[in-house]
């Protein structure tokens, strides 16, 4: 009892603390891109299960639209804060409609026809599967809708191209619809992962009781009481050897060129930006379990599948043109796991194991070099099947 005593208010002064922080907003994907000299379209679009998702768009040739679409609790702007050098300014540059979408949960989607993400934790109640399955297919049929084409280019980074993986599997009359996904540190099986994120994925079931207990559903929301606390601790450059060495590059693979000291807080003010816990608890099943099946529920199984253990997606449905492009340095994007993922997907135009030594899985999208290593791929790519 004397414990309780003493926790409860240690408790509401840690709140109380981290609750007095300044949360100095970062500027959104539009006031960047227009600080960059880009104008850009703001949308909205409605999924078949009521989730309302923000895309951006920065206009070019409407014959060759191109969607973006970020990881795990990250955002569109995960393709626009290095600048000049991101990969949507490139894009652009060399004439492209650029759609960058947001999937549910993030800081830009966190609506719903009759759901409140504040309130009822059914909105929470999604993994990858559901952006899969859901989400990319009220994007795509926008874009093309709005473009009048047939078919779009896609470029997904991490989780960002699991989604694709998704729909190709489950929905494969979209398959037609995209003319080449390339996937930017391709995640799919995670089988060889043997760092810090192998030991965050056996913690996940205790964060799943945490959760519990404090009747949360949101994972690492933009506005929640740990991201503030991050923030304010990881937001400076005196904080870079400690935020940098000790989370980012322990996770994604090290590579301090790439991610230099000047540039960490920006990526500290825009990432993470929220997804759901059942999404994170998914991702850690793939892994745990070594197999890229959908979610597992324990036993209710049978009632959800009709089979004890959840089905494996098949993807020799996924028969859209699909290429690998995967960092020697990449924690979490094996080559071991990415080459079982390319003898298991039928069309597989291109696979590529990037020169540069340290690259790792995030320098995909905030690499300084990233335009150098990265892009002549993709923009090779593109020219010769987008």
């Amino acid at each position: 009892m004397k414990h309780i005593i003493v926790t409860i208010p240690l408790i509401v002064m840690i709140g109380i603390y981290i609750s007095s922080f300044r949360h100095n907003k970062a500027m959104n994907f539009t006031q960047i891109a227009t600080g960059l000299g880009y104008p850009v379209q703001e949308y909205y679009v409605v999924t078949q299960d009521g989730y309302i998702l923000k895309l951006f768009h920065i206009p070019g040739d409407r014959s060759k639209p191109i969607l973006l679409m970020h990881g795990i609790i990250d955002s569109a702007d995960t393709f626009i804060i290095r600048g000049k050098t991101s990969l949507s300014v490139g894009l652009a540059d060399a004439g492209y409609d650029v759609w960058l979408g947001n999937s549910r949960g993030n800081r830009y989607s966190r609506r719903h026809l009759s759901l409140d993400p504040n309130i009822d934790k059914e909105f929470w109640d999604f993994s990858f599967h559901e952006l899969g399955y859901y989400d990319l297919p009220a994007m795509i049929d926008f874009i093309l809708d709005e473009t009048g084409v047939k078919s779009l280019s896609a470029v997904g980074h991490s989780q960002g191209n699991t989604i694709f993986l998704v729909l190709g599997a489950t929905r494969p009359e979209y398959n037609d619809k995209i003319k080449v996904m390339v996937s930017l540190s391709p995640v799919c099986y995670l089988s060889n992962i043997n760092n810090a994120v192998l030991y965050l994925m056996n913690f996940i079931p205790a964060i799943d009781q945490f959760y519990r207990l404090i009747g949360e559903e949101e994972f690492l929301g933009d506005d929640t009481a740990l991201i503030r606390l991050y923030r304010n601790i990881c937001g400076s450059k005196k904080s870079y050897g400690v935020c940098a060495n000790g989370i980012m590059f322990s996770l994604a693979g090290s590579d301090p060129d790439g991610m230099e000291p000047d540039f960490f807080p920006t990526v500290v003010k825009h990432y993470p930006t929220g997804t759901s816990k059942k999404n994170v608890i998914h991702v850690s099943q793939i892994g745990l379990r070594r197999s890229f099946a959908k979610f597992d529920y324990g036993c209710k199984n049978i009632e959800v599948y009709n089979s004890s253990k959840p089905p494996e997606y098949d993807l020799g449905k996924v028969s859209m043109k699909v290429v690998l492009l995967v960092g020697r340095n990449d924690e979490i994007s094996r080559l071991e796991d990415v080459r079982l993922l390319e003898s298991k997907l039928p069309n597989v135009v291109n696979s590529t194991i990037l020169k540069h030594e340290k690259f790792n899985h995030i320098d995909a999208v905030w690499g300084r070099n990233m335009s150098v290593y990265l892009f002549p791929y993709i923009f090779d790519i593109l020219s010769k099947y987008g």
